[in-house]
């Protein structure tokens, strides 16, 4: 799934549990949706930290 739509939905549940609240399918949606954001981030955050080059000055 594209980052932006995964980010969509995500939001699109956390107004929705705000305001009327969330059924046990949509809890379970929005955990997995939550779950692969945060591996998105972490493959970021290591391919970023894979090209760091730390130099002695």
């Amino acid at each position: 799934m594209e980052i932006n739509t995964l980010i969509e939905r995500i939001n699109e549940l956390s107004r929705k549990q705000r305001t009327i609240g969330l059924e046990e399918w949509e809890k379970a949606e929005q955990e997995a949706l939550r779950q692969e954001y945060l591996g998105f981030i972490r493959g970021q955050v290591i391919d970023t930290l894979s090209h760091v080059k730390i130099e002695k000055s």
